[in-house]
């Protein structure tokens, strides 16, 4: 019973610290799906700006603002 118990606890500890170590802000995930579209970057002082075609995403300190061409 022991041993079961230690293996679940292990199997928690183990899960959780994996997890915790994925998680991504959501400035990166709209960094990282814009770089997956194929987005033309440009970084100045503080910052992002990335355009495709259909896409334009400006990503400062405080928000992230998104327009979609037409």
């Amino acid at each position: 019973m022991k041993k079961i118990i230690f293996t679940v606890l292990t199997l928690t500890l183990l899960t959780t610290s994996f997890m915790s170590c994925r998680e991504q802000t959501e400035k990166e995930e709209v960094i990282q799906e814009m770089k997956d579209e194929g987005a033309e970057v440009k970084i100045k002082d503080d910052k992002i700006k990335m355009e495709t075609e259909d896409k334009k995403v400006k990503i400062t300190d405080d928000e992230i603002k998104t327009k979609e061409k037409s």
